[in-house]
């Protein structure tokens, strides 16, 4: 067994319950000033267990409010994962004068002897999703043939003026659509013979995204996560796909034929986009759950398991010819900067000297260098512990080695090293260092790798080598990225 000493691995400014187990974001929306994440939440164990959902929210998506629990099981079953969206023209007819919100989820009914039953069902909230009410008519879309049959995530379509829901079905997805999130046709369905299927499809996203930054080219971009399979060590993913939606059905790009993922690391899993960014604002704002079905039970922390990755903004931009995924951090992420160390123009031998200097835990580091060499940052290190991020010039790879970074052997697959291709270039490194994980934004986030690690409490200390010591950085920052309490209001 583990010698390290305890600690409960509660990231500074990464979401995690106060308490208990949680997984996939549920009904990201924004509504009157607020980022609602709601949670798939086991509120009296830290393993999975019978899902409600849990709420917290935030106005800068780096402080979070823990509220009380938005939903329990009831008559039809467990809540599973779903989506959010603001009705602002009632067109469920839930409202008076002010809009408000509507969640779609799946409940989850166990059959004693017989498969589960999973049909889709809402509710509504008229206080900021502070309280929610069931819809009487519930359920209002169950399947006959599926047995998986969940995850909803709606959106508003304006040219057709209906609601769309894409749903996981098994292997496949099917669009529906509505005119008030009560009646549901269906569309399409999409899947049978491209991507990954190396586990259970689930959790899917669709939405459109400027190419380029041009809006008047656009692209739609569905993701689809799939569960983990013992005969995969990668466990649970999420890929993605390009093409056009025309409101019934989607048609993929020639390069979504191969298969893309949205991370190369091992713990984001389930991600989806927050539902009713202001357009002033214009952004497609993702986040996803910081784990993995290979482990996920099993993760050594107390007292609670879960917690979410950093919001992230999702663009598409064209690499080599083809139209690719990016994401680089939310730039709220900046205002919990406390700046540490600034060097620029400097060797990687007079860096290693000022990074000798530093404790930290809690971090994140911005290095760019100009020339095309081999580089790795040591990170959480100590006697015993270390991380290991950097690039690989001759293979253009970024990589995360957590081979050695505190505790790995709750599970034979958790210790490894994850790689993601890169092009070549000008150099760019954005690391967000957390007490149980590392997030690596490669080439101004071409390239992503998000990885939980559990080193001791003490294991603070950061280092930097490269192939030539006269490499020089043209920038790094270190910015320690302080505590953040997650205030908890009890029911």
């Amino acid at each position: 067994m583990s010698t390290i000493s305890t600690t409960d691995y509660r990231g500074a400014y990464h979401f995690s319950p106060n308490e208990k187990w949680m997984n996939d974001p549920n009904g990201m929306v924004f509504f009157k000033g607020e980022y609602h994440l709601f949670y798939q939440h086991h509120p009296f164990g830290t393993t999975w267990g019978p899902m409600h959902w849990g709420h917290a929210v935030t106005k800068d998506l780096f402080t979070w409010e823990e509220l009380p629990v938005a939903m329990a099981p009831d008559e039809h079953g467990m809540i599973f994962s779903g989506s959010a969206v603001v009705d602002w023209n009632n067109t469920s007819g839930f409202f008076d004068e002010e809009p408000g919100l509507v969640a779609i989820f799946t409940h989850h009914l166990e059959v004693p002897n017989d498969q589960p039953i999973q049909r889709q069902s809402i509710a509504y909230s008229k206080d900021n999703g502070r309280t929610w009410n069931k819809y009487e008519g519930n359920p209002v879309l169950e399947h006959e043939s599926f047995v998986d049959f969940r995850d909803p995530k709606v959106f508003w379509h304006e040219q057709s003026k209906e609601w769309v829901m894409i749903i996981a079905c098994g292997q496949t997805v099917c669009l529906y659509r509505s005119p008030n999130l009560k009646d549901w046709t269906l569309s399409s369905e999409f899947g049978a013979g491209i991507g990954s299927h190396d586990g259970v499809w689930e959790c899917p996203d669709l939405f459109p995204l400027a190419v380029d930054g041009d809006h008047g080219h656009e692209k739609w971009v569905m993701l689809v996560s799939i569960g983990a399979d013992p005969a995969f060590k990668e466990g649970s993913r999420t890929q993605y796909f390009i093409g056009d939606f025309d409101g019934s059905t989607f048609v993929p790009d020639e390069a979504s034929r191969t298969v893309r993922w949205v991370d190369h690391g091992r713990d984001n899993y389930a991600g989806v986009s927050w539902s009713d960014i202001p357009a002033e604002d214009g952004r497609r704002l993702f986040m996803g759950w910081m784990s993995n079905w290979m482990y996920a039970n099993q993760t050594p922390t107390e007292g609670y398991r879960g917690a979410m990755t950093i919001a992230r903004e999702l663009t598409l931009k064209t690499i080599d010819g083809t139209v690719t995924l990016v994401q680089r951090p939310a730039r709220e992420m900046e205002q919990a900067r406390k700046p540490i160390l600034t060097l620029h123009n400097v060797s990687v031998q007079e860096a290693r000297k000022h990074l000798g200097t530093l404790q930290l835990v809690s971090y994140e580091v911005d290095a760019q260098w100009e020339s095309e060499q081999s580089l790795q940052f040591t990170l959480r290190s100590s006697a015993s512990h270390q991380t290991l991020v950097g690039v690989d010039a001759d293979q253009r790879e970024v990589y995360v080695d957590r081979s050695q970074s505190g505790i790995v052997d709750f599970h034979e697959h958790f210790l490894g090293r994850h790689t993601a291709r890169v092009q070549g270039g000008g150099q760019h490194l954005r690391i967000y260092v957390d007490s149980s994980s590392v997030e690596v934004f490669a080439s101004n986030g071409q390239a992503v790798i998000t990885d939980l690690i559990y080193p001791d409490v003490d294991a603070a200390r950061i280092t930097v080598d490269a192939d030539q010591e006269n490499m020089v950085f043209s920038a790094l920052h270190i910015y320690e990225l302080s505590p953040v309490k997650v205030e908890t209001h009890e029911n």
